[in-house]
């Protein structure tokens, strides 16, 4: 059993012990911590909005959610099975007090998770994270009296609202889209995206061929849109000769194309080309964290703008979004931040302006991406002992290599002129990450292993 606490939120599998696993115990503890929070900031609202992915677990601990919040005296707005976008704009359109999204991303299916939002609909920032943490630590709780207690209101309308957002969208061209008569398979690992990406799809005009599209929370593989995992839409794409293939992960907020021969679009890119289609029709800076291809600061620029990158992780890209004034952003898994509609990663607006661009430019998915740099990152990791300083290491390869580009925001990170790499440690175990890009796999993957060998030579 797990429970990992975090400044994002609470995630853990279901049953097991209470404090080693997500219990109903935990929950109600962290729902109250974080409801505490959202007291101390003096909202003019009293209403949290609640919503979830289609996991198995997800109708438990959204009413463990719901209940507790209301003997903390908020009312709760419950939008129902949904994605973590639409419940962050759905914060934003109500102009709630916050919001928690109960998903575990995409973890497996014995996984669940609270994600926190503040009152812009945004993943609390490290500091408001550490102040949750600090109340579920100290238990210092108390409940509304009964006549103080919230109230409970359903209303599953906000899936239906945020569509309308996307599509209302000045870069998003329905019309044009409909003129193209695109025909589309869609991996929705059973979850709620098996009803928001053909809901969209239709008001679109695309004809969608559905696969694993019933939210019923069984996942037929694991739920990370990877290449290793798309095999069947893979095939599928092109016994339906399809134009394409579009997957998302069980909360949809990362997005996964297939090209129409079968081939992978790679989750990397999916940002780079609706960045290029962006700063093509509205030029502006763009931001994604260091472990993101390289690509995107190639195509920014291309078109004459600036690119800047932040530490690993949505809020963090968020923070340098808004220092930057960047128009899109986000990070290499898929996650397309467009701050016209809001500051969450989303993958209904990434595929509504994936398929504007598709039908502006008259090509097909495979030639579109043979328009971009063929960067390939090398993903490893070394385990080492807990006597070990990792910093140290860290610490003699930023001065060994100091004549080329350091970043150390978030670990070290060597820019090359022909790749870069990027050591990370981790928080929980003795391991340092490390990611290497470079053009090709053979490139990369050498790039990576001379690394590994130097960082054997200071063990």
């Amino acid at each position: 059993m797990t429970l990992i606490k975090s400044i994002s939120g609470i995630r853990g599998t279901i049953g097991g012990e209470v404090g080693d696993s997500l219990s109903p115990l935990d929950i109600v503890k962290f729902t109250s911590s974080y409801s505490k929070f959202i007291r101390s900031k003096n909202h003019s609202s009293n209403t949290i909005i609640i919503g979830r992915d289609a996991r198995v677990s997800g109708e438990m601990v959204s009413n463990i959610v719901s209940g507790t919040l209301i003997g903390c005296g908020f009312d709760v707005l419950d939008i129902g099975l949904s994605t973590t976008p639409t419940v962050e704009v759905a914060v934003q359109l109500h102009e709630s007090a916050g919001g928690i999204i109960i998903t575990a991303s995409h973890n497996p299916k014995q996984w669940n998770a609270l994600k926190l939002l503040n009152n812009k609909g945004e993943f609390l920032s490290a500091q408001n994270g550490e102040e949750v943490l600090k109340v579920a630590e100290s238990e210092d709780f108390s409940f509304s009296e009964v006549n103080d207690l919230g109230k409970y209101t359903f209303d599953d309308s906000y899936n239906d609202k945020h569509i309308e957002e996307v599509l209302n969208l000045s870069l998003v061209d329905v019309d044009l889209v409909k003129s193209a008569g695109f025909r589309v398979v869609v991996d929705a690992v059973n979850s709620t995206g098996g009803f928001m990406v053909p809901r969209l799809l239709e008001r679109m005009g695309v004809e969608c061929i559905k696969l694993y599209c019933e939210p019923n929370g069984e996942f037929p593989h694991n739920p990370e849109p990877l290449a290793e995992n798309l095999t069947e839409i893979s095939k599928l794409v092109v016994e339906e000769n399809a134009d394409l293939g579009i997957v998302v992960d069980p909360d949809v907020d990362r997005l996964a194309l297939v090209c129409e021969d079968g081939s992978m679009f790679g989750e990397e890119y999916t940002l780079v080309t609706v960045s290029d289609f962006v700063l093509s029709k509205t030029p502006g800076n763009t931001v994604s964290n260091l472990s993101s291809t390289r690509a995107l600061r190639d195509i920014t620029n291309n078109h004459k703008c600036n690119y800047e990158s932040s530490a690993v992780g949505e809020v963090n890209v968020v923070e340098k979004m808004k220092a930057t004034n960047a128009i899109i952003g986000g990070e290499g898994n898929g996650g397309i931040i467009y701050p016209e509609l809001h500051y969450g990663r989303d993958a209904l607006v990434g595929i509504a302006l994936f398929l504007t661009q598709l039908a502006e430019k008259k090509i097909s998915i495979k030639e579109l991406r043979d328009f971009y740099p063929n960067y390939f990152i090398s993903k490893n990791k070394i385990e080492l002992t807990s006597e070990i300083n990792i910093d140290n290491i860290l610490s003699t390869l930023e001065e060994k290599y100091k004549n080329e580009q350091i970043t150390t925001i978030d670990g070290l990170k060597i820019d090359f002129e022909d790749g870069w790499i990027h050591l990370r440690k981790s928080n929980t175990e003795p391991i340092i990450r490390i990611y290497a890009e470079s053009e090709g796999e053979e490139k990369a993957n050498s790039f990576a292993q001379k690394m590994i060998n130097e960082i054997k030579e200071l063990i």
